[in-house]
């Protein structure tokens, strides 16, 4: 990667950080409580490279066995890898305890496994719920009916430390038009940790098509790729 590519993802992460913070500014928000996580799935470890270089540390992987080399290949680097995508329980045993935190939990036999291989590995892994909360047929995630005895079912679990929810909403050309979605996973957040007792304080929500209704409706993490390294 040579200076220009280099210049011009400083130039991507810059604009990608200035509308967290116009958002922010426009929900009165602080910007230090939006977490960017740089989408590094299908880019080669020079890619995240780059990217650290500029200052993002945070990088998010959708399919273990990409991210497992990438991480091994910058294992000397300061970053914090997420866990994004649809987790098979197979691989499970892969990710526990190398993954900051696994936003898609979306089963209790999947949370039944993960836990089983955080109890051998002698680690706490947090985790996310991922919530359909547009209940679409095709897409991951545990129903709004559901999730309150899923995120039970995970808090009764030592070894996961449950820290919030997640969704993905469907796919659709207005940005705008996601933030039902959003305002839904937030309700459903301040419900279930009424009902728990216990604060859940991460909503991993928007990326980068949608992260401005996202941050003002509450997202404490947006997950942008395309607009920090560009198409793949």
């Amino acid at each position: 990667m040579d200076m220009n590519d280099e210049a011009d993802m400083q130039r991507r992460l810059e604009r990608v950080q200035e509308r967290i913070v116009r958002a922010c500014g426009k929900a009165g928000r602080d910007p230090a409580g939006v977490t960017l996580v740089a989408v590094s799935k299908f880019h080669p470890p020079q890619a995240v490279t780059a990217l650290r270089a500029c200052g993002q540390r945070i990088f998010g992987e959708s399919y273990v066995q990409e991210a497992l080399p990438k991480m091994e290949a910058l294992a000397e680097a300061d970053i914090q890898w997420h866990f994004i995508g649809r987790l098979q329980k197979n691989k499970a045993k892969f990710a526990v305890g190398r993954f900051a935190l696994i936003h898609t939990v979306d089963s209790e036999e999947l949370a039944r496994t993960l836990q089983r291989r955080a109890l051998a590995a002698v680690v706490v892994q947090p985790v996310l719920i991922q919530v359909n909360v547009d209940d679409e047929p095709q897409k991951a995630g545990v129903t709004r009916a559901k999730a309150p005895e899923l995120a039970e079912a995970v808090v009764g679990m030592a070894n996961l430390d449950l820290q919030g929810l997640m969704v993905l909403p469907r796919a659709l050309d207005d940005p705008q038009a996601a933030r039902p979605a959003f305002a839904a996973l937030r309700a459903v957040r301040d419900d279930l940790a009424a009902r728990l007792g216990r604060e859940l304080p991460v909503l991993s929500m928007g990326m980068s098509g949608d992260l401005e209704p996202a941050v003002e409706e509450g997202a404490t993490h947006v997950r942008v790729g395309t607009d920090l390294f560009g198409l793949r």
